[in-house]
């Protein structure tokens, strides 16, 4: 038995006594120990990044490069979160009795504060007057990490993948780069913060993420069989 798996059945233990708390407290640190941090703070920073060269490259941004930077920013972020899910012990774990939504969902919920925090201040590097409305935005950059994490789920549940981020992670981008080349103009998804059809864009926004959650939260339960997928890595 490894230690996660010894430390997981304690907290189930735990958990018939405590509830919750008593199973969470004690998965936070292996867990924690399995999150690609290194991943996620490259992202980041690569993230606040195009902001920051954005505004001090010596003029003075204009509303379209400050929004360009900013979804350059949660693109940037989504391709890390891509690799939330990466977990190298995937096989030898396979038998802790916490069920894979409370494991996926504990993982977000460790790098959830962060992640608002990191996102905070890269909308604050951008001037108040060049700064797209924040919560359109903010509802991109969202749909966009619940795209990754809900492929990444995906791969997790129907292959044997332990690192489905870097295959993840080439897909989004290879979207993002593709798509508004081939994503109709009528559809309105690449608007700009001044035009009138931005409110009418983010209503798209919000369904993408919607159905990008119900995705994640389908492909987080356990398998009903194994063996979709035999390649690993």
């Amino acid at each position: 038995m490894t230690a996660a798996q010894g430390k997981a059945k304690g907290g189930v233990k735990g958990g018939a006594k405590g509830g919750v708390k008593g199973w969470v407290a004690e998965l936070v640190r292996p867990v924690g120990r399995t999150v690609p941090w290194w991943a996620l703070g490259a992202a980041g920073a690569v993230g606040l990044l195009l902001v920051a060269v954005a505004r001090w490259t010596g003029d003075e941004p204009t509303p379209w490069a400050a929004l360009l930077a900013l979804r350059g920013a949660a693109l940037a972020g989504g391709l890390g979160l891509a690799s939330l899910l990466d977990d190298p012990a995937r096989h030898t774990t396979a038998a802790v009795p916490v069920p894979r939504p409370a494991r996926q969902a504990l993982r977000a919920a460790l790098v959830a504060p962060l992640v608002a925090l990191w996102w905070t201040a890269v909308l604050f590097l951008v001037p108040a007057d060049v700064r797209p409305p924040a919560g359109g935005i903010t509802l991109e950059a969202g749909a966009v990490v619940l795209l990754a994490l809900a492929a990444a789920a995906a791969v997790v549940r129907l292959t044997d993948r332990t690192r489905p981020g870097r295959a993840v992670a080439t897909a989004l981008l290879i979207a993002a780069v593709v798509s508004p080349l081939f994503v109709p103009d009528s559809w309105a998804v690449f608007v700009q913060s001044g035009d009138p059809r931005w409110a009418e864009s983010h209503d798209r926004w919000a369904v993408a993420l919607a159905a990008a959650a119900a995705v994640w939260a389908a492909s987080a339960r356990e398998p009903v069989r194994r063996g979709w997928g035999r390649r690993r890595g």
